[in-house]
């Protein structure tokens, strides 16, 4: 038993939650088990929260930013983390990852202009493409022997064919969970490079790897990388802090970032929430050992999972991750449409899953679950899957 504890339960219902209190505005009946959005049903870090206590008791919430010392924090946890030494200068701060994707797309390409990304990936991606009236253009990951893996060929014929000037790389990958290696991400840079393509890199899960596979930045390979790309990290995923609204981002060549904070300045946002600010320099001072347990209780959860499955449901297949606390699994042997594999999860087992339609129209036939949850609502989701299946 370690100094946290992630078998409590805490009752998130009637706390304005949008994975717990919202299932009937999301078209889903009433009760529903949710295993959906990326948050954790865990309590944050003691240290997080007595940070922002602290804070509250000060009772003035006016326009607030964060000295040095902010800095530093983040500047030790990647260096401890990642061996990646950043520079204070490249920090620009938003209210979310997702927000700096849709700026980086404005910022680094013109209508019409195509974005490459690769399928299936976190569906906000394609979002901020077509909502700023960009050419989404796809190069699908090539499902290999139960693995995932980005084909090259593919990628760079679509960056030729389709005047791409900007990549949304998700690293680590949501949904699939693949860590890239070192090697996979220079072949990615090299190719960017060669064409003169800016790599966005989604790097928001970096701190969620299971034992063999270590997160490289992107950033960190070289520094005509580092030159060349955008990285997006946060405490949101990692500390379990989504609503508090803080994300970092590197930039470490000082014109594109300044094309990126014009694109930000210009959707007219400037100061962070105060308490997200608050949380992620707690969360970066004092949140390792709490990651530490927290990523022991997950790889656990997943063991549960992955013997359940072979035990109870041999039809569903787990794609086995390298990193995130999101799972990807293979239902296609279940030999049901999209719609009726919906149905069934939805309707039989009663589950509020992520259907991977979602993240690319090639992959109707898998699920996403979020296994950031006590052992007991894994086990009852499970079971509520299993009897759903067996009642095919």
């Amino acid at each position: 038993m370690g100094k946290y504890n992630f078998d409590e339960e805490v009752d998130r219902r009637n706390t304005d939650c949008l994975k717990y209190d919202f299932a009937k505005e999301r078209g889903k009946q009433e009760g529903i088990l949710p295993l959906w959005v990326a948050d954790m049903d865990f309590r944050t870090a003691p240290q997080i929260t007595d940070a922002l206590v602290e804070r509250a008791r000060h009772g003035i919430f006016g326009y607030s930013e964060m000295k040095e010392d902010y800095f530093q924090a983040l500047y030790n946890w990647f260096l401890t983390h990642f061996h990646w030494e950043t520079k204070e200068e490249w920090l620009v701060k938003t209210p979310g990852v997702v927000f700096a994707i849709a700026a980086a797309v404005r910022a680094f390409t013109d209508e019409g202009d195509g974005v490459l990304l690769c399928q299936p990936v976190y569906y906000p991606f394609m979002d901020c493409i077509l909502d700023n009236r960009r050419n989404a253009v796809n190069s699908q990951l090539v499902y290999r022997d139960g693995q995932y893996v980005v084909d090259f060929a593919d990628f760079e014929r679509k960056i030729i064919e389709n005047r791409v000037k900007l990549f949304l790389l998700c690293s680590p990958h949501n949904p699939v969970g693949r860590v890239w290696t070192r090697e996979e991400l220079i072949t990615i840079g090299e190719i960017c490079l060669k064409h003169q393509v800016v790599v966005l890199s989604d790097e928001i899960h970096c701190d969620f790897t299971y034992d063999g596979f270590v997160h490289t930045p992107f950033a960190a390979i070289s520094e005509e990388f580092a030159k060349n790309s955008i990285i997006c990290t946060a405490p949101s995923k990692t500390f379990n802090l989504a609503g508090l609204q803080v994300s970092n981002i590197f930039i470490p060549d000082g014109v594109k970032r300044k094309r990126f904070c014009k694109a930000v300045d210009a959707a007219g946002y400037s100061q962070l929430n105060v308490m997200g600010l608050v949380a992620a320099k707690a969360a970066y001072t004092y949140g390792g050992e709490w990651l530490s347990e927290l990523k022991a209780y997950l790889a656990g959860n997943l063991s549960f999972v992955r013997e359940f499955l072979k035990e109870n449901i041999p039809q569903i297949k787990l794609v086995e991750p390298q990193g995130l606390y999101l799972i990807w699994l293979d239902c296609s042997a279940l030999g049901l449409s999209c719609e009726e594999l919906e149905r069934l999860v939805c309707e039989r087992a009663n589950l509020w899953l992520d259907g991977g339609i979602m993240f690319g129209k090639e992959t109707g036939q898998f699920q996403r679950i979020n296994i950031a949850c006590t052992r007991r609502t894994l086990r009852q989701a499970m079971e509520q899957l299993a009897d759903a299946v067996k009642s095919i």
